[in-house]
This record gives C-alpha cells, sequence and structure tokens, in this order.
C-alpha cells in the first residue's frame, strides 16, 4: 500500500500575523512555520494504514525551501520518503494551479491511496484535494473520521451536516481527513535522528513536465487583491450598582439612550 499525503506548511496560528507593504501577503520574516494541522491527521493516518497494510508513505508538498522543515517532520514521524517542488514559476498559484503541480507529481511517484487534510488553515483553502482528485480520474472522499480498507476498496465515514456517512469506492481513491480521526504522534528522538538521512527529493516544473504558463500568478482563476485586518470593536462596558435592579435599570438606559435598540 503506497500512500501519498499531501502537506501544506502554513503559520502558526499563535504567530502574530502582519500585512506586508503589498497588501497582497503577509510578512514572513517571523513568522513560525508548521505543518498544516489538518496535514498532521493525513500524516498520521498514512502512517496507521502503513502499519497495518505495509508499503510506504511518501510526503509531497509544493512551496519553498522552508518547507524542508515540515517535510523533514512528518518523516520524523515515521514516514518514508519526501518529494519538495520547489519552483519560482509557481508563486502565486491559486488551488487550480497547485493540483496541476501536485497531479503532475503524483503520476511520477506512483500512489495507491493519497491523503490530505480537509483545509489550509492559513488561506481556509480546501479546493486543492478535490482537484487533484479530478485531475487524477480517482474517487475522493472529504472530511473522513474513520476509514477501512479490505480487498482493493476503502470505507470511510465522513461527517455531514446532523451526522455522519458511510462512502465505500475502489483503490485508487484520495480522502481528506477531518478532526477526531486519529491523535497525531509526536515525533520521538531516534525518528528524529532517522528523519536526516531519509530520502527528500527536490523538483522543479521541468523535471515534472510541467508547463510554466499553466501555474502561477498569470493563469490563476482566483486572487487576492487585498489584505486587511478587521475593524477594531470598541471595548465592553462594566455597569457598575450597588443592587441587581439598580444595574438592571442603568443597563436598560444605556440600551436605549446609548446604543438606540429598544
Amino acid at each position: 500500500m503506497d500512500t501519498v499525503v499531501l502537506l501544506k506548511q502554513v503559520p502558526d496560528t499563535e504567530t502574530l500575523i502582519q500585512i506586508a507593504d503589498d497588501k497582497v501577503s503577509i510578512r514572513t520574516e517571523d513568522v513560525k512555520w508548521v505543518i498544516n494541522p489538518y496535514d498532521e491527521f493525513a500524516v498520521e493516518e498514512a502512517l496507521r494504514i502503513k502499519e497495518k497494510h505495509g508499503g510506504k508513505v511518501t510526503i509531497l508538498s509544493m512551496g519553498p525551501e522552508r518547507a524542508v522543515e515540515s517535510i523533514r517532520t512528518a518523516l520524523a514521524m515515521g514516514a518514508d520518503e519526501g518529494v519538495l517542488i520547489d519552483d519560482p514559476a509557481t508563486q502565486g498559484s491559486d488551488a487550480l494551479g497547485t493540483a496541476r503541480v501536485l497531479t503532475a507529481a503524483l503520476r511520477e511517484t506512483g500512489y495507491d491511496l493519497v491523503i490530505a487534510g480537509q483545509r489550509a488553515v492559513d488561506d481556509d483553502g480546501y479546493q486543492v484535494p478535490a482537484a487533484v482528485a479530478e485531475l487524477l480520474g480517482i474517487a475522493q472522499v472529504s472530511m473522513v473520521i474513520k476509514e477501512e480498507i479490505t480487498d482493493g476498496k476503502i470505507r470511510c465515514e465522513r461527517t455531514i451536516e446532523g451526522g455522519t456517512v458511510v462512502v465505500e469506492t475502489d483503490l485508487p481513491a484520495l480522502f481528506t481527513t477531518q478532526r477526531g480521526i486519529n491523535e497525531p504522534r509526536y515525533a520521538s528522538l531516534p525518528g528524529i535522528m532517522k528523519a536526516k538521512k531519509k530520502p527528500l527529493v527536490k523538483k522543479t516544473l521541468a523535471d515534472l513536465g510541467v508547463d510554466p504558463s499553466e501555474v502561477g500568478e498569470a493563469p490563476a482563476k482566483c486572487r487576492v487583491k487585498n489584505l486587511s485586518f478587521p475593524p477594531e470593536r470598541s471595548p465592553g462596558k462594566i455597569i457598575e450598582g450597588k443592587t441587581v435592579e439598580a444595574k438592571a435599570a442603568e443597563l436598560v438606559r444605556l440600551l436605549r439612550e446609548e446604543a438606540k435598540i429598544i
């Protein structure tokens, strides 16, 4: 069972995000970069599938040189090899452009199963896995919280509004992970040491045979026009009063005279 995990490196959710001078990107100088949290579930599930069914786990990512650190983290968790597509021509790619690049890499590496996080926490995007599945011509199951592989098929329990549903499809297939599917393991010290020696290949668009005109900012159907922070909210007000009745009366007065909502 050869499993490929699509991994994205994102800013740590606790990092202070600042908008760059161009107003369409963020400042990256002081950002701490980590594995997209939903992709951690994907890595963990791939490792559990390997432990049960054998095979190998490959980590596939598109991004700059710094993404190597996140790939190495996944390797330290137990993945076998990593592939990074690092090419300046991919900068500014939208979901479809990214999917084109990842699909070309998947066709080259081969796969029985592809796993990805159900969304990325930086831009809240979730279209890439579905686009990859479409370009590969394989089935996709999203928001999976449980999976079972038997006789060349995969049965997935996925969340829907108000409940869950069970879906079964033939392999090869792609599914995306949702919270609740597992608890990602920590990389052990021996795992960290082994990760330094595991194969990690860097490729360009030329290596994959991808036309640069099909990716990047120029052909993107979705572009960031402007970034801005939400307006600051006015501070809350503490109602003073010696009794509950006095506080209630003051609250009613403020709602009527200042907020003018009653």
